[in-house]
């Protein structure tokens, strides 16, 4: 019968600390050393990702494999089309995915991966540039390589110096270098991030505009200066915004009265039923154009401690407004 387990030694609180202080050190010491041997072949890798008319085709085995698939999703988020393919499903038929005009991107720590390294000849026969990252310099890897990107690293991160930790660090951050260099270099915006991102926070954000939001036509609280106080309040409790916006003769918002101004008129002692909105109005209300984003409608509120905001067209006609409660709807905050 097999030997059964050994008990595990008693669990000590100061060394799990220690090897967890450790782990970063190692893993820190291994980017600082990837920062400072970084050159001319990680230029020339970028312009070669440039360049490529296709998609970016990355690969890689076990651990390297987790982080291809996030270097893939990182490129396809910023500008740089890119997907992963399993070496070993490419064996089987998915090879069939790559096509001319296709880049490479091989992970492989030793650079001896045989999922990997079995396609080599039938990628080159179809001419797919091939860029390696690797910690394997000489390795068949390395050989067939066009460009070799150095993700070698002096230990893993591992008390037992095996599993992969500090070179899976390593390529990670290279891809991420890789990643970064290419979306500045392609101009990429936030606006064309955000179109690769329409269902998150940052989406929503950077895609929503204050037309989206607005309430406009009948539902915009309005009334002209010369109008009493009862006329205002009837405004105001009709559209239900705590706000109405006093227009000129043109449709030119000239002020604004909230239920902010009259809690504050009454505190005063101020008797209001025979003004006029023009009397009580608080002058040049905060305005913003449709076509701003919504995120900046919120920013105004926020910095001038506001529920709304008159959205004006490029003439400053009022065309509609913008409530709080409307931007915490839409998500935008």
């Amino acid at each position: 019968m097999p030997n059964a387990p050994s008990a595990p030694p008693p669990f000590d609180a100061a060394q799990a600390l220690r090897l967890g202080r450790e782990t970063f050190d190692i893993e820190a010491q291994a980017l600082q050393s990837l920062g400072a041997r970084l050159g001319q072949v990680f230029v020339q890798a970028v312009q070669l990702l440039l360049a490529t008319p296709g998609r970016v085709v990355v690969m890689g085995m076990g651990k390297s494999g987790h982080v291809g698939r996030k270097i893939a999703a990182t490129l396809a988020s910023t500008g740089t089309p890119a997907f992963f393919v399993h070496p070993a499903e490419a064996s089987h038929g998915d090879l069939g995915m790559v096509t001319r005009g296709d880049l490479l991107l091989a992970l492989s720590n030793s650079g001896e991966s045989s999922e990997i390294t079995v396609l080599l000849p039938m990628l080159k026969r179809q001419g797919v540039p091939l860029i390696a990252m690797t910690g394997g310099l000489q390795s068949s890897l390395a050989r067939h390589a066009d460009l070799v990107l150095d993700c070698s690293v002096e230990r893993e991160a591992c008390p037992l110096n095996l599993a992969p930790t500090t070179s899976t660090t390593v390529q990670l951050a290279m891809g991420d270098a890789l990643a970064v260099a290419l979306l500045d270099a392609r101009g990429f915006r936030p606006e064309d991030f955000a179109r690769s991102h329409p269902g998150g926070a940052l989406g929503r954000r950077l895609l929503t505009h204050v037309r989206d939001v607005m309430r406009s036509g009948e539902q915009v609280p309005q009334v002209l200066p010369q109008v009493d106080f009862s006329t205002l309040m009837r405004e105001m409790s009709a559209k239900g915004m705590g706000a109405a916006a006093v227009v000129d003769e043109a449709g030119r918002p000239i002020g604004i009265f909230t239920d902010g101004d009259l809690r504050r008129r009454i505190e005063a002692g101020a008797d209001l039923r025979g003004m006029r909105a023009q009397d009580i109005m608080h002058a040049n209300p905060r305005t913003i154009a449709a076509d701003a984003l919504a995120a900046d409608a919120a920013q105004l509120m926020e910095q001038h401690s506001i529920t709304s905001v008159l959205v004006t067209e490029p003439g400053g006609v009022l065309v509609g407004v913008v409530h709080i409660g409307d931007l915490m709807r839409a998500k935008v905050i």
